[in-house]
């Protein structure tokens, strides 16, 4: 057979380059292992699914598993490295492709409505207990996802200097759990705004168990559809601009500059693409992504992010990555969907497990090896800086050799201090 014969010389070819743990076994008992001790198998039950492993990338592979054409046993933590291993010396390099959608209001709605309304027990099953779905942040090696979320959402309130009234948007916000900790904690008045219809009943009923009416709001709402008239003194963004289009950046962050007031800050939180021409994952895992998990997702360059805010009128304070946060973030996530599988398709399906099992494991190997980056930047209005800011970041990360309770002190007295900052060691200890 013709397929079999190139196959049979591909593999030759991958076994010479490398020693992967990786197994094949073909629907005629054929067997080819590519280390002595396989930690993955791969089983490929007909002729027909020979065609994902001619010239094979991460997408036909990864289509190749999630529409059951292969099956694949073993670790979920080691099924992507693998996959990328054998792509890289199986087939030629492919850079990844750059392409800009139209994100209309509606297709844009299509998009988040295929990604999140999907059902909270299958978000729960993976996600921690306050259903944040974006990079936590880990103090120490010990902290658990819970903590590391918790100290996500007070990282993000400090930068934003936040402090009781101040009236608060957050755009795609998620489970609501940015907007619910920023009053609780903080007493800000606070908006969230998403596509997603589960997200908005799920937020709504939190506000309303929790006694928030008239201080917290979420509204199922477009960010282009937010009120002109309406100003806010503090914004985020998280997990939101990667859905907006890399042509439409620039109004995106024109409309965060006018609905902020001239003494506010702005947070934008957000996966970035490592290669300075914002293109794709490459190896075939941005069309992946693409056609299974985020439609019209487009990552831009850090440095193009910078360029569009600075162009909206909004001067950039501050920049920090969370890359290798979010390569944790992602294994342990992956994890809990591994070690919940059944549940998984029970309550979303067999292919939606599947998508979200190779994509969990791809992202924490794609954070981890810097195929994309993450990153806050805290911004203000051009020229506003003197009026919003202390002089350091001391209040936020603590100054150099000093005691910890000084740096508490200094906190909480530094200009435009968060209210939580007083609170700051109650807080690590109420989440343990």
């Amino acid at each position: 057979m013709l397929l079999e014969n190139r196959l049979r010389r591909m593999l030759a070819r991958v076994s010479e380059r490398d020693s992967i743990p990786l197994r094949l076994v073909l629907w005629n008992g054929r067997q080819y292992d590519f280390a002595q001790q396989p930690s993955v198998t791969v089983r490929i039950p007909s002729p027909s699914a020979l065609r994902f492993f001619v010239n094979p990338d991460l997408n036909r592979l990864g289509e190749a598993y999630v529409e059951g054409r292969i099956q694949v046993e073993g670790p979920v933590q080691d099924l992507f490295g693998i996959a990328e291993r054998f792509t890289r010396h199986a087939a030629r390099e492919r850079r990844g492709v750059l392409r800009f959608g139209r994100h209309s209001r509606a297709g844009d709605r299509a998009a988040i409505e295929q990604h999140y309304d999907v059902s909270d027990d299958f978000y729960r099953l993976f996600l921690d207990r306050n259903m944040v779905y974006s990079c936590a942040y880990y103090r120490s090696d010990s902290d658990t996802l819970e903590q590391a979320q918790l100290q996500k959402l007070d990282h993000i309130l400090a930068k934003l200097r936040m402090r009781p009234g101040d009236r608060f948007l957050d755009i795609g916000c998620g489970w609501g759990s940015l907007i619910l900790r920023a009053v609780k904690r903080c007493g800000a008045n606070a908006v969230g705004i998403t596509l997603s219809r589960n997200q908005y009943q799920f937020v709504k009923r939190r506000i309303a168990e929790e006694g928030l009416e008239g201080r917290c709001e979420v509204r199922l709402q477009d960010y282009r559809d937010i009120p002109a008239a309406e100003r806010y003194r503090r914004i985020a963004s998280v997990g939101m601009f990667e859905h907006v289009g890399l042509r439409n950046l620039g109004a995106y962050f024109r409309k965060m500059r006018s609905l902020l007031t001239e003494d506010g800050l702005v947070l934008n939180h957000g996966i970035t693409a490592s290669g300075t021409d914002s293109r794709w994952v490459g190896r075939g895992a941005g069309e992946f992504i693409h056609r299974y998990v985020f439609p019209g997702g487009e990552l831009p360059h850090v440095s193009l992010a910078i360029r569009e805010m600075s162009a909206a009128g909004l001067e950039v304070l501050d920049i920090e990555s969370l890359r290798r946060h979010y390569a944790r973030t992602c294994r342990e996530w992956a994890a809990r969907l591994a070690a919940n599988y059944d549940a998984a398709v029970s309550a979303a399906g067999e292919k939606r497990a599947r998508v979200w099992n190779v994509y969990l494991a791809g992202c924490a190997f794609g954070f981890a090896h810097g195929w994309m980056n993450i990153y806050q930047v805290l911004a203000c209005g051009e020229g506003a800086a003197d009026g919003v800011l202390p002089l350091t970041r001391d209040d936020i990360y603590g100054a150099p050799d000093s005691p910890p309770a000084q740096t508490a002190a200094r906190a909480r007295s530094a200009p435009g201090a968060p209210a939580l900052a007083a609170q700051g060691e109650s807080a690590r200890n109420s989440s343990r």
